[in-house]
């Protein structure tokens, strides 16, 4: 029989984490029976697209239940937890069924550094394995005193090939330089998305790039109300296939300093769309300036300014030699079968 590995997530929504752990289960499909446990949202229509079992959790006092039965079903099973709840669940679970299936518990980050990384270490006593999916996440992870020894860094990865790729920049016809710039972000506070407003308060001349941004969150009206003072930046708000807007794009822009990872970055690389980052965070890691991406210096609107402006006049041959950068880097060190062997390792060690 195969051996089921359980997912357990505390968001239904379709963003990073819960793309990845759909990513996840399929790459490993074959090996492991996949079963995703979430609050309702999209992820669970995505799931069953995906031939992937799901369950939604209406109320927390269910979690228990599902998760019971499953491991009932599969004393061997594996269970890979993104909440601190749901790991003492599963390791009371396994000891009570006496499992012996691995305990991961994956560390996507998120919007606030206590209840993403502080309460990590209330795990650390237990019989798990911290999956961190940067070196961001896991210095984290460690300043918070989580056992260093206990981490292992599993970057993410794409699972599929983009849906279009942008045109060489030295293609006959083509306009020199950056014209538009794309964002796909969480309108949150944490992603800083307010810094490109900045920018262009401070820098009238940054009227020559046109800014397209997709996404929503808490500060959605704030930032409409900004971009009205700047006829050439557009709010598209949440759009469920905004990836494909990379292809029409010379370059990603993203601003959150603190950023875990960022998967849309490797969607830019897949697109051939070059990035822009900030030198902090996952994406700072991410990005190798002047290989794959370039770093403007975290949180400083003229940095960013500076850097926008000098992109805007770059040579064509420039920026497709970034955008070639950012495919090897996608061959290379983000490989998904990499990854994909990473996570059979762990999900298989017995407990």
């Amino acid at each position: 029989m195969t051996r089921r590995l359980v997912y357990l997530l505390h968001s239904g929504q379709l963003f990073g984490t819960e793309r990845m752990a759909l990513a996840t289960l399929q790459a490993l499909r074959g090996r492991f029976e996949g079963w995703l446990v979430a609050p309702p949202g999209p992820v669970h229509e995505a799931a069953r697209a995906a031939g992937v079992h799901a369950v939604e959790l209406h109320h927390g006092w269910q979690l228990p239940l599902v998760l019971g039965r499953l491991l009932a079903g599969d004393r061997h099973a594996a269970v890979l937890a993104t909440g601190v709840a749901q790991s003492l669940w599963t390791a009371l679970l396994q000891a009570l069924l006496r499992g012996g299936g691995a305990h991961l518990h994956a560390v996507h980050g998120g919007t606030d550094e206590r209840l993403s990384y502080g309460r990590k270490r209330l795990l650390a006593a237990l019989p798990v394995r911290f999956v961190a999916v940067s070196p961001f996440v896991r210095e984290r992870l460690v300043a918070h005193g989580v056992p260093a020894g206990r981490i292992e860094v599993v970057h993410n990865f794409l699972a599929a090939e983009p849906p279009a790729r942008r045109a060489p920049f030295a293609a006959p016809g083509a306009a020199r330089g950056v014209r538009r710039v794309v964002m796909l972000s969480r309108l949150d506070r944490i992603k800083r998305v307010g810094l490109l407003f900045d920018a262009l308060d401070a820098t009238p001349a940054l009227a020559a790039l046109r800014f397209d941004l997709y996404g929503s969150g808490e500060e959605a009206a704030a930032l409409a109300e900004r971009a009205r003072r700047h006829p050439n930046v557009r709010l598209h708000g949440f759009v469920p296939d905004a990836a494909r807007a990379l292809a029409g794009a010379d370059l990603l822009l993203h601003t959150c300093p603190e950023e875990p990872f960022g998967l849309v970055v490797l969607e830019a690389f897949a697109a051939g769309v070059p990035v822009l980052v900030p030198n902090s965070g996952g994406a700072g890691d991410l990005v190798r300036h002047g290989v794959d991406g370039w770093h403007f210096t975290a949180n400083s609107p003229i940095a960013l300014a500076q850097r926008l402006l000098q992109l805007h006049d770059a040579e064509p041959a420039l920026l497709d030699a970034l955008a070639r950068g950012g495919r090897r880097a996608l061959a290379e060190r983000f490989d998904p079968q990499r990854q994909t062997h990473r996570y059979l390792q762990l999900a298989a060690a017995p407990r």
